[in-house]
């Protein structure tokens, strides 16, 4: 055998060990999702939870043992397995809702459609069910669904969340709480051993800040803080929607039900709801309020979350550039955006909530004005966080205001956290590469010239090289934004302008879930096919992606 095809093998037996890891844990976590459906008596997805969980578990345990001997991965190893895995999970995720949707016959899935529901039917065989359950009898939809589910995007094919079985919403809120934070961040917690690779498999995925020395250390407090903010956020939550006059007509268990799976998408930045409408289900302002830091809290670096909590460094929110400029553009992005669409009232009265009296009069506003403003802020606060829960009809805004929110969704929130986009130090970085390139050109050849980001001071060649990979990262992002914007808008249909399909795409790929009307199953599969490109190359931030094509064609050899 020859040097190059040994290395091949090599290669390919750390890669294949190292994601059947990731696949063994999607696995562990269908196992414990049958306590769930055996919990609310939903036999038939507890049964399909069983199959998927024991697939996964043979596929993961066989590519585990074969290659257990296998070398540590390098950073090259790391971003291929990063790309392979983030894929082979959304594959393996979408078992539970195939092998759910296939086993539920029709009679039973009527059992989870609430009573007043006077939704659009779907044909299943020979008959109809008014459950959303079935559209994930189509592969496509169950595998779009997982992807955007792990990679925390939020776009979803279940029309009716409140007819899919619980153990499906949960399932759906499990996959955005443990992706968001991130599934290579999982492993590494669970299966990594220190000086295995772990840093290379960290790196890999699309993080750099270490909260302490040793990765595994890092990654489970980053779990640690999860968890905790989670049960927080949850109790918090609760009271708010007891305290809606929505919430306040639920069975208790409902309410917490209700909270539970908004907490886990809400702070993870993920997006799916168990409520017919998003956040717009409630229409009250107190939930939107109780949402907001919940939303943000996810949109913070998780070193800053450790110095606020254990060093008490309250400074930081300040000191730190990210967390100072997400600040900075939530509450100017609000201004704006708020301006905007109170401006576009009078043409477009039914782009606004229905008016709450519970938020008051406001000077100088109308009722509509004031609706519309609320909706900008929760809007944009979601947008911007990538979070992606929707309390207002965004279709039904004019252009400027979609665009606007389309900025947000691409510059997302901190790296380091668990939001999708450029980030936040990214586009900082570029805008500071452009004017710093700017200004040598009035500075003399032999001037040393230094820049300071986030507290570091950047010679000449250091400075560039920042500015080269940030300026590469967001030159590749926006030209793959607009060559997919170009192709959905020629599928999506007259209905839809181009501001909708930039929108559409802008949320695919910045890990977002906000919809001008686009995604759903009735779209053309091509798109929705393209959808899941989009998704999963937003989450990984290109370049992984990238290098696993390249190992694909070409393997990993220089």
């Amino acid at each position: 055998m020859s040097r190059a095809n040994a290395n091949r093998r090599r290669d390919l037996a750390t890669i294949a060990r190292d994601v059947g890891g990731l696949v063994l844990i999607a696995a562990g976590l269908m196992s414990a999702s049958v306590l769930v459906a055996a919990g609310f008596q939903e036999w038939y997805a507890a049964l399909g939870f069983l199959l998927a969980g024991g697939l996964s578990a043979t596929i993961g345990g066989l590519a585990r043992r074969r290659f257990a001997d296998a070398p540590a991965p390098k950073m090259k190893h790391g971003m291929v397995i990063a790309a392979g895995g983030w894929f082979a999970i959304a594959v393996v995720g979408a078992l539970p809702f195939l092998f759910t949707a296939w086993l539920t016959p029709p009679a039973a899935m009527a059992r989870f459609v609430p009573t007043d529901a006077t939704w659009t039917a779907v044909s299943v065989g020979n008959t109809t069910t008014l459950s959303s359950l079935a559209y994930f009898r189509q592969p496509l939809h169950a595998l779009f669904e997982s992807m955007s589910g792990w990679t925390g995007s939020g776009l979803t094919m279940a029309i009716h969340e409140p007819s899919l079985p619980r153990s499906i919403q949960w399932w759906r809120s499990l996959t955005q709480w443990v992706g968001g934070v991130g599934v290579v961040v999982l492993t590494v917690s669970i299966l990594a051993r220190p000086g295995s690779g772990s840093y290379a498999l960290y790196r890999s995925e699309a993080r750099e800040k270490k909260i302490h020395p040793s990765v595994v250390s890092t990654v489970r407090t980053v779990w640690k803080l999860v968890v905790g903010y989670t049960v927080v956020g949850v109790a918090v939550l609760f009271v708010a929607i007891r305290a809606s006059d929505y919430g306040a007509a639920l069975p208790v268990w409902d309410a917490a039900w209700q909270a539970l799976n908004h907490t886990m998408t809400g702070l993870t930045t993920g997006g799916f709801s168990v409520t017919d409408n998003s956040i717009a289900t409630y229409d009250a302002p107190v939930i939107e309020a109780a949402l907001l830091p919940i939303m943000v809290a996810g949109a913070i670096a998780f070193p800053i979350h450790y110095r606020l909590l254990a060093d008490r460094d309250h400074g930081v929110l300040r000191g730190d550039l990210q967390t100072r400029w997400l600040f900075v553009l939530l509450g100017g992005g609000v201004v704006v955006l708020a301006a905007q669409n109170v401006a576009a009232v009078p043409v477009t009265p039914d782009a606004v909530t229905q008016w709450t009296p519970a938020i008051g009069d406001v000077p100088v506003l109308s009722p509509a004005q004031a609706d519309a403003a609320r909706d900008a802020t929760f809007q944009w606060v979601s947008a911007l966080t990538c979070t992606g829960f929707q309390s207002a009809p965004i279709g039904n805004w004019i252009a400027g205001g979609k665009i606007l929110v389309v900025g947000a969704m691409t510059i997302g929130g901190a790296a380091g956290s668990t939001v999708g986009g450029i980030k936040i130090i990214r586009a900082y970085t570029a805008v500071r590469g452009f004017i710093w390139q700017f200004s040598r050109v009035f500075l003399p050849s032999n001037a040393v010239v230094t820049a300071r980001i986030d507290g570091r001071t950047l010679d000449r060649d250091a400075m560039e090289q920042e500015f080269s990979e940030a300026a590469i990262v967001a030159l590749l992002w926006v030209v793959l934004l607009f060559a997919t914007s170009l192709v959905l808008v020629n599928l999506a249909g007259p209905s839809f302008s181009y501001a909708d399909a930039l929108f559409e795409v802008a949320s695919a790929q910045g890990n977002v879930g906000l919809s001008s009307g686009i995604t759903g199953p009735d779209m053309s599969p091509i798109a929705e096919a393209m959808f899941l490109f989009n998704m999963w190359i937003g989450r990984l931030e290109i370049i992984p992606v990238l290098v696993f094509a390249r190992a694909a064609i070409s393997g990993l050899d220089p």
